[in-house]
C-alpha cells in the first residue's frame, strides 16, 4: 500500500529551497514542516527523474507527478502486498509481533517481499485508515470494556400507564469486538456489577482486565494513575480473578472500543425496538437478548468475518474459567462478639471461634450467607437465618468444656430425667420448652444432673415435683427448694400446676428421638 504522497506544490517548494537558497536539509525540513528523510527522498526522486530547477514552464502538476513516481510505481509493483487485514487480526494473538509476521511474509513472498521497515510502514498506513477503536490492538482474552448506552428505554405500568426508564448495559471484548447488552433498572452499583457478571457468563469466561468508565458506583477515588475501587468492586474482581482498571478521566481513547460498541447497540438493537412498548424489565431484556445474535453475526466492513467469528477464533481459547458461583453483592456491618462467642445480626445469633469473644469483627451479609471476618480473615460462615432469638452454632467454635455439653441432645436429657422420675422428666421438658431454642436450656438441665448426683434421685424427684406444682421451671428454683429443704415437705395438691402432658402444644419426649 503506497505511502501518502506530498502535494505537487510542496514538492516544488522542496526543489526551490534546495536550489535557490543555501539552507541545509535540516533547515529545509523545518521550514516546510517535513522530516529530513522526506526531503531527501523527494530530492532523490527528482534527480532520478532528470528534473532540474527551475522546472520547465510547461510542466504542470500532472506531468510532474508522472515523472517523479513513474520509476517508484514500477519498482513497487514488483513487490507482493502484505495482507494487512490478516496482520491486524494476527497481532491480537498473544506473543505475535510485527517482526514475526514480517518473517512469515518474507518466507512466503521471497525476493518480492518488502523489507521490514517498508512492511511496517505500509501496515501502519493501512491501520491509520481504520476507525480509532479498530486501530487499537487488544490481545485476545485480555480486555472487556463496559459502559451504559446514553438512550434509556421506557417501561410502562399496564394498570396505571405510568412509565419509568430502564438503562442498557453494554460490554465489548477488545480483540474481537464481540458484544453483550442487557437491560437494567438503573445504573447503580448492583446494576453495574450484575451487568458485568452477566457479560462474563455470556462470553463463557473471564478476561485479564475489565475496563469500565469511572462511575461512582464502582470507583471510590477516580485517578488517572491509581484509581481506588470501592469495596464491592474490589470483591467482584477478586471473586472472578480479574483486574478492574477504570478508564482514565477525560481520556476517550481508553474506552473507544465500548463507545463504538454502544453506538452499534443503539443502531442495531435500540433503533429496532423504538416502536415497541415494554411493560416489564424482563420483557425488555429478553427483546435485547434476541437481537444480540443479529449484531454479532453481521460482517465487518473493513475486516474479514464477523464479531462472532473473531470471538471464536481469538478470544475463546484465551479466556480464564468462570468461578463456580456468580458474585453476590454483600452488605457489611461491624459487630462485637458476645462473651458466648456469638454475634448478632437481625436478632439471630451466629457462632465464631470462642477465642474471638469480646473482639470486634466484620459481617459480610448476602442474601443467603452471613460471613464473619476478623482482621480481614474469614473465620466463620453460616447460612442466613431469619428466626429471631435463635442460635446457629458450629461445634468447632466452642471451647472444649462447652463442646462436651453439646454432645447432650434434648432426647438424651429427657431420657435421663425420666430415669430419675416422672416429675424430673417433665421438668426437663419444661426447661427445654421455655427457651426459644432447646440448646439454651441445656445448661440448666446439666445443672439438674449435678444436683442429682449431689442429693440423690429421691430428693431430686421430690424437688422437681414441688417445682412443677408452683410453676417454677428454672434450675435456680430447684436448687433453692433443695437448699431450703422444701422437697421434704408435702405438696398442696390444690396448688399443683397443670401437668406438662396436658398441653396440646407441648412436644412430648418422642419428639426428641
Amino acid at each position: 500500500m503506497p505511502q501518502e504522497r506530498l502535494s505537487m506544490r510542496k514538492i516544488r517548494d522542496v526543489l526551490r529551497y534546495r536550489n535557490d537558497t543555501d539552507l541545509s536539509l535540516e533547515a529545509i525540513a523545518r521550514a516546510l514542516r517535513l522530516s529530513k528523510g522526506v526531503v531527501s527522498k523527494y530530492l532523490k526522486l527528482a534527480e532520478n527523474a532528470g528534473l532540474k530547477w527551475p522546472l520547465p514552464d510547461d510542466l504542470d502538476d500532472g506531468a510532474l507527478e508522472h515523472r517523479l513516481y513513474r520509476q517508484l510505481a514500477a519498482r513497487e509493483s514488483a513487490f507482493v502486498e502484505p495482507d494487512h487485514a490478516l496482520i491486524h487480526q494476527e497481532l491480537k494473538k498473544k506473543g505475535v509481533t510485527l517482526t514475526l509476521l514480517w518473517e512469515e511474509y518474507k518466507q512466503e513472498a521471497g525476493e518480492t517481499a518488502y523489507q521490514y521497515t517498508a512492511f511496517c510502514t505500509r501496515y501502519r498506513a493501512w491501520a491509520g485508515s481504520l476507525k480509532r477503536s479498530m486501530r487499537q490492538i487488544h490481545r485476545a482474552g485480555e480486555k472487556l470494556f463496559a459502559d451504559f448506552a446514553g438512550p434509556t428505554v421506557a417501561i410502562f405500568d399496564a394498570d396505571t400507564g405510568e412509565s419509568r426508564v430502564a438503562s442498557i448495559f453494554v460490554a465489548v471484548l477488545g480483540a474481537s469486538s464481540y458484544t453483550f447488552a442487557c437491560a437494567t433498572a438503573g445504573q447503580t452499583q448492583a446494576d453495574w456489577l450484575g451487568g458485568l457478571a452477566r457479560a462474563l457468563e455470556f462470553i463463557g469466561g473471564v478476561t485479564e482486565l475489565i475496563v469500565p468508565d469511572n462511575p461512582k458506583a464502582l470507583v471510590k477515588v477516580a485517578n488517572a494513575y491509581e484509581p481506588e475501587l470501592n469495596r464491592a468492586t474490589a470483591e467482584f474482581a477478586q471473586h472472578y480473578g480479574t483486574v478492574i482498571l477504570p478508564a482514565r478521566p477525560k481520556k476517550p481513547q481508553d474506552k473507544a472500543k465500548v463507545e463504538v460498541g454502544v453506538q452499534v447497540v443503539e443502531r442495531w438493537i435500540l433503533a429496532r425496538l423504538r416502536h415497541r412498548q415494554f411493560f416489564s424489565l424482563v420483557e425488555l431484556d429478553s427483546a435485547v437478548g434476541e437481537l444480540l445474535p443479529v449484531l454479532n453475526d453481521r460482517p465487518f466492513k473493513k475486516l474479514p468475518g464477523s464479531r462472532r467469528e473473531a470471538f471464536e477464533r481469538l478470544d475463546v481459547a484465551c479466556l480464564k474459567a468462570l468461578p463456580t458461583t456468580r458474585f453476590e453483592l454483600a452488605d457489611w456491618k461491624r459487630a462485637r462478639v458476645n462473651i458466648d462467642y456469638h454475634v448478632e445480626f437481625e436478632g439471630h445469633f451466629y457462632s465464631v471461634p470462642h477465642v474471638l469473644a469480646r473482639q470486634e469483627v466484620e459481617l459480610r451479609i448476602t442474601q443467603g450467607m452471613v460471613e464473619i471476618l476478623a482482621r480481614n480473615r474469614r473465620v466463620a460462615g453460616h447460612a442466613r437465618n431469619t428466626s429471631k432469638g435463635n442460635y446457629t452454632t458450629v461445634a468447632e467454635h466452642m471451647p472444649a468444656a462447652h463442646r462436651a455439653h453439646a454432645e447432650w441432645t434434648p432426647g438424651k436429657l429427657i431420657a435421663w430425667g425420666t430415669l430419675v422420675g416422672v416429675a424430673t422428666g417433665e421438668l426437663v421438658q419444661r426447661m427445654l420448652l421455655e427457651k426459644q431454642h432447646s440448646e439454651q436450656g441445656y445448661r440448666a438441665c446439666l445443672g439438674l444432673m449435678r444436683l442429682a448426683r449431689k442429693v440423690g434421685a429421691e430428693r431430686m424427684e421430690a424437688a422437681c415435683t414441688r417445682a412443677l406444682a408452683i410453676g417454677a421451671y428454672r434450675f435456680r428454683s430447684v436448687a433453692s427448694i433443695l437448699d431450703k429443704g422444701l422437697d421434704r415437705q408435702p405438696v398442696d395438691p390444690t396448688k399443683t400446676d397443670t401437668p406438662l402432658h396436658s398441653h396440646a402444644n407441648v412436644r412430648g419426649p418422642d419428639y426428641y428421638h
